[in-house]
């Protein structure tokens, strides 16, 4: 059974063709990444606006690479929560066209459930239930995923999401835009222990995350470092601050993971999201990990990062299901996946 999944929840056109699940055929991703760096974040309009120049293009070059046509097409998925609202109506409008032109079924998806299903499409030795723990730059949460693909939510950010903060940070810091990456490397050439940033709920005995402290604790860190002129004579480097700023938010990722996994009983971890190609993050993970004889699973990068693969994959699980929906499928900003 061949889907094709589209994803226009944030910065990124994507779509790909799927079979069964798990057989990417095609995976195409168009990103906005220079049309929003001088704004040093996702501008929603201008978002919007690019998800209507590429998708169609995207969609094509999707069928195209995958050597299909939509008579060999057997549903249309599309993200349609949660998101930019903008940008998913873009998705939503054409993957609704779509269907009604070559009179598919339309599976309407939620993006966090396609992060969660990701690692599927690689591993085939997961099992059920396991702890996943997604980060991005617009969700951080931890769930335990139930056979059937049921999930119950066990925490999740109290403010900004980690992929959120390294943006932020980044931007404090001149570094530009995407954060992640850029942060990530400056990390593995600076000390970890340099900065002695806050642990925010680190011992809060429960799962849920908060941010935004560590991301205002920089931010008045580095202000006063530049009042001193402790950056500038070399005292203080742009190195150590990402260390230790990452030291920080990995050490709480890790630590409320690994109590999951501890108090469940789950010895399956999986990592997915953006931020799930954080190296120190993977590298963390997986020690802290092997101290309760849990293995962690992470997928490649390229479906870590919002695609359409993800989309398609978590759709023919749900179409296995009975899953449907009709022409008038809308676009939602919020969307919890217990409710799906």
């Amino acid at each position: 059974m061949k889907i094709l999944g589209i994803d226009t929840s944030c910065d990124e056109t994507a779509a790909a063709i799927v079979e069964d699940g798990r057989e990417v055929i095609s995976n195409v991703v168009a990103s906005q990444i220079k049309a929003h760096q001088e704004y040093g974040g996702v501008v929603p309009e201008l978002a919007s606006r690019k998800h209507i120049e590429a998708i169609n293009y995207i969609v094509n070059k999707a069928l195209k690479e995958a050597n299909v046509s939509f008579s060999d097409i057997d549903a249309i998925a599309v993200t349609n929560r949660p998101g930019l609202i903008g940008a998913l109506l873009v998705g939503v409008a054409a993957a609704k066209s779509l269907a009604f032109c070559h009179n598919l079924p339309l599976l309407g998806i939620n993006h966090i459930e396609g992060h969660i299903y990701a690692n599927y499409m690689v591993y085939d030795t997961l099992t059920f239930p396991h702890i996943c723990l997604t980060v991005s730059g617009g969700h951080t949460l931890l769930v335990e995923v139930q056979e059937g693909w049921k999930y119950k939510v066990l925490g999740t950010t109290q403010d900004d999401a980690a992929g959120e903060v390294y943006d932020k940070v980044s931007k404090y810091l001149g570094l530009g835009f995407p954060g992640g990456k850029i942060i990530d490397d400056l990390a593995q050439k600076g000390n970890p222990t340099a900065i002695d940033f806050p642990r925010p709920m680190l011992r809060s005995g429960d799962y849920q995350f908060s941010f935004s402290g560590i991301k205002t604790s920089v931010r008045y860190f580095v202000q006063k470092a530049e009042r001193a002129e402790k950056i500038a004579n070399g005292e203080i480097t742009i190195e150590d601050i990402a260390a230790s700023f990452q030291a920080a938010v990995v050490e709480v990722l890790v630590a409320k993971t690994v109590h999951a996994a501890k108090t469940t009983n789950a010895r399956t971890i999986t990592l997915t999201g953006g931020v799930a190609a954080n190296s120190h993050l993977r590298s963390s993970l997986t020690s802290a990990a092997k101290d309760i004889d849990a293995e962690v699973y992470y997928p490649p990068i390229n479906l870590c990062t919002d695609n359409g693969a993800m989309i398609a994959g978590i759709a023919y699980e749900k179409y296995q299901q009975g899953l449907r929906d009709e022409l008038s499928l809308n676009a939602a900003a919020n969307g919890s996946i217990v409710d799906v």
